[in-house]
């Protein structure tokens, strides 16, 4: 399997908004407050508005489910849903989502439309997450 480098995005996000127990866990929602992005074929800002609802699962893991809004240099707006269950026993290690777009099908990043994707979730500091965005080939 390959993989091909679409883009890194860094997701500024503010303080988690607890919901409290549900059928799953825990839930808080994450408020994505803006941020930027770079890869080879685009670049621009992430626009705030987004969140992620994140549940803590009785595993000690987390069900991470963002939605949120890129745009890019050249003012495409693109929708992004990034999802996956990240966390548990070893914390430390890569975290594993899958994110998928929606973009104008006739725009130059329609690309984006189709195909499988990675994201690769780190911390980047203090209210900031680092997501790493794969093409699986």
């Amino acid at each position: 399997m390959e993989k091909e480098h679409i883009m890194t995005l860094h997701v500024d996000v503010a303080t988690p908004l607890p919901v409290g127990r549900v059928a799953e866990g825990n839930l808080m929602i994450i408020p994505i407050t803006g941020g930027s992005f770079s890869g080879p074929k685009l670049a621009g800002n992430v626009l705030p508005g987004g969140a992620d609802w994140n549940t803590q699962l009785p595993s000690g893991k987390s069900h991470a489910c963002a939605r949120y809004w890129i745009q890019t240099d050249d003012g495409a707006v693109i929708s992004v849903h990034n999802e996956g269950v990240i966390g548990g026993s070893d914390a430390h290690s890569d975290m594993h989502t899958t994110p998928s777009f929606q973009c104008d099908a006739d725009g130059p990043y329609a690309f984006l439309n189709e195909g499988s994707y990675e994201g690769i979730l780190s911390s980047a500091g203090e209210g900031a997450v680092k997501v790493d965005v794969y093409r699986i080939i």
